[in-house]
């Protein structure tokens, strides 16, 4: 398996709080990870499974506010060269304000962010901004869009772009969708240079599995699950069992 398959895992910042949340995603990296993506909890979720609002719910009720995003990178940064993407719903962004978010972010260590409840095509200020600021932009591609939308995906997105394995919000699953072999040939075809594949990941042979096709395999609610049932050593060890994919 190529070393150069990314392997992303997905955290919500401020889970179980703010200094363990940086301690999970450092533990991530120093087991196999090779990306973070940081989730921005939120009251009205609407791609969020079980699991994931849960820890979503706990870091609000343990007083999560939004400038933690930017405290968790840089202290995250300052242990890691991983790159790191912020998960966001396109509500908190605005209402902290397009640059003001994409200053902070670029200037706490971030790479970018990813952007589940915004197309290209209503995103001209955040394609403007991350233009600015040079941080990358991932947009979402599902098995349902057309070829004329991913082609709009493609050339919008920079870093690159996220391939829905599977309708309906994250969980586990014990297959990967089929439709996910399927839809990144599609999205490639459309002009991606990179397509990583999520939601419904959660065992080391399906991220083997994705990348026979895709340039990397994103685990959320599994991580999420590991770290909430067997705290840092529990991730760290099931870090670890995913990287071992590589071979």
């Amino acid at each position: 398996m190529s070393d150069a398959k990314a392997l992303v895992g997905y955290l919500p910042v401020g889970f179980p709080s703010l200094q363990g949340s940086v301690e999970a995603a450092i533990a991530l990296v120093e087991h196999g990870v090779t990306a973070l993506e940081l989730g921005v909890p939120y009251s009205d979720p609407v791609m969020d499974g079980p699991i994931i609002q849960e820890a979503a719910n706990a870091a609000l009720e343990g007083g999560f506010r939004l400038p933690q995003v930017f405290e968790a990178t840089a202290a995250i940064r300052a242990a890691t060269d991983a790159p790191i993407y912020v998960m966001t719903y396109w509500n908190p962004v605005l209402q902290h304000g397009v640059d003001r978010f994409a200053d902070e972010l670029r200037e706490a260590g971030g790479t970018g962010l990813i952007t589940p409840d915004i197309t290209p095509d209503a995103a001209a200020d955040w394609i403007a901004t991350s233009e600015r600021t040079g941080l990358d932009r991932v947009f979402l591609a599902a098995p349902t869009s057309t070829d004329e939308r991913l082609r709009m995906i493609a050339e919008a997105s920079r870093g690159w772009v996220y391939a829905v394995s599977t309708m309906g919000v994250t969980g586990l699953r014990e297959d990967v969708d089929a439709k996910a072999r399927a839809l990144v040939p599609r999205i490639r075809a459309a002009g991606a240079e990179r397509v990583y594949v999520g939601i419904g990941i959660s065992t080391a042979e399906q991220v083997a599995e994705v990348w026979d096709y895709a340039d990397g395999a994103i685990v959320g609610t599994a991580i999420v699950r590991a770290l909430r049932d067997g705290g840092v050593r529990g991730l760290a060890d099931f870090a670890r069992g995913l990287a071992a994919a590589r071979g």
